[in-house]
């Protein structure tokens, strides 16, 4: 009977690292295997997150009203990543959308000091 406690001990050990393992994944990692588009954007033709409208935003195949929304208000991005990296959307979002967008980096606005 002892012997089964062991067993079933180390068994529930083995299922902890399992799926532990599975936690470590990146969020775009299983993004990257539910993409939708086996026809990827031409760059010139993908939709900036740091510049677009929320109408704008719309026009990227799997957009939603209330995402492009989320979108919108949480700017600006360093990349594309950032959307998953700030939890702005979800993994599953962002693989509908990811090859429809694009980052473009905010350029600083510059400053002239008096002389």
């Amino acid at each position: 009977m002892q012997w089964l406690r062991r067993a079933t001990a180390i068994l529930l050990i083995l299922a902890g690292f399992v799926h532990g393992g599975r936690a470590q994944e990146k969020p775009w990692e299983r993004a990257g295997n539910l993409s939708a588009g086996k026809n990827p954007v031409p760059e010139e033709a993908r939709i900036d997150i740091n510049h677009a409208s929320v109408e704008e935003l719309l026009k990227v195949p799997g957009m939603t009203r209330s995402w492009a929304g989320r979108i919108v208000r949480y700017r600006p991005y360093r990349t594309k990543l950032d959307l998953l990296d700030r939890g702005v959307v979800t993994a599953e979002v962002y693989a509908r959308i990811k090859d429809g967008i694009i980052a473009h980096r905010v350029k600083a606005a510059a400053v002239r000091l008096p002389q």
